[in-house]
């Protein structure tokens, strides 16, 4: 269904694209009658509606549309990541592109902290002995004399450091720029410099956004560099990991084991080994999910939009040609 403010005719348009399009249509409108808003979500309203939009909101840019978006100024993204964007990164022109950078970072953090305690204990082995009323006391050294290694070091990576530095644990990552360093971060190593990170991290965590350079980041050659006693978190991408190799490297023991919310293929298929793996743990791409999702979402669009009426800068634009 569309749905449509009665105002002016050279009002703003903003179409919404997304399944909680009711949600975000209530709250533009609550604080900005004066703009008209169109509800679009599916394909088919899309396609309708983006010819009359000057704003997008939504998870991902259809590409396919985009001779049509005549209009089209400013699309927001809802997620953090902005991959629809970069096939059409050359051919956008001057339509700016902004995401939601920011609002994932803590619950992500709170995630892989929970993801590294639960690995560094054992949890499912703990759970498999009481299915089977098993009783097994074992040491566990403190996660303090244990090293996070964070592989991206922007929102998300620098609130992972943080949790980790609160824990006590040495704190090592990788970023792009190093001309500014982060204060909880121990050691911290240029992109050229994953091998040594690797191979010196109890606990490898990926935080990258997806582009051509980390496209396959982690594979076979990299996985061996890692400790045999060193766990793999994924909360970036999917296509960050050959995923085939991971499972190789996972059955041959090269590392002890992996926690995964991304993958080459969402859902997962269901016939994929992963599934049943007891040194795996699999969760939906959940990380980066917070409550009230499209609430928080407006607290940057609503800035913005604000913004973009009074010709001012917007938040979070994305420098499309590094791609976050």
């Amino acid at each position: 269904m569309t749905f449509s403010t009665t105002v002016a005719g050279d009002a703003i348009t903003v179409l919404v694209n997304d399944a909680a399009a009711d949600s975000y249509v209530a709250l533009i409108l609550q604080r900005f009658p004066e703009v008209r808003v169109l509800s679009a979500k599916d394909a088919v309203l899309l396609d309708r509606h983006i010819a009359e939009a000057d704003i997008l909101l939504g998870p991902r840019f259809p590409v396919d549309l985009l001779a049509k978006a005549r209009r089209l100024r400013w699309f927001q993204c809802s997620n953090a990541g902005i991959d629809s964007v970069l096939p059409i990164r050359d051919r956008i022109g001057d339509i700016i592109v902004t995401n939601a950078r920011g609002m994932h970072s803590e619950i992500i953090a709170d995630f892989v902290i929970a993801a590294v305690t639960i690995m560094h204990w054992d949890f499912p082995r703990f759970i498999r002995e009481q299915s089977r009323k098993k009783w097994h006391p074992r040491e566990v050294a403190p996660l303090a004399e244990r090293t996070l290694g964070i592989v991206g070091l922007g929102s998300i990576g620098a609130a992972i450091a943080r949790r980790g530095k609160t824990i006590g644990m040495t704190v090592i990552g990788s970023k792009r720029d190093l001309t500014h360093p982060i204060a909880v971060v121990d050691r911290l190593f240029p992109p050229d410099g994953l091998a040594e990170l690797l191979q010196l991290s109890d606990f490898v965590v990926l935080a990258v956004p997806h582009l051509p350079e980390t496209d396959k980041l982690i594979g076979r050659e990299q996985l061996r560099l890692m400790r045999r006693t060193a766990f793999l978190i994924n909360i970036g991408r999917g296509s960050l990991i050959v995923e085939r190799e991971l499972i190789e490297e996972l059955r041959a023991g090269t590392i002890s084991g992996a926690l995964l919310d991304v993958f080459e293929r969402e859902p997962l298929p269901t016939d994929s080994p992963l599934w049943t793996m007891p040194n795996v743990i699999v969760t939906p791409h959940v990380a980066g999910n917070p409550s009230g999702y499209s609430t928080r979402v407006f607290e940057i669009f609503g800035d913005n939009l604000q913004r973009f009426l009074e010709k001012k800068p917007l938040r979070n634009v994305v420098d499309l040609m590094r791609g976050y």
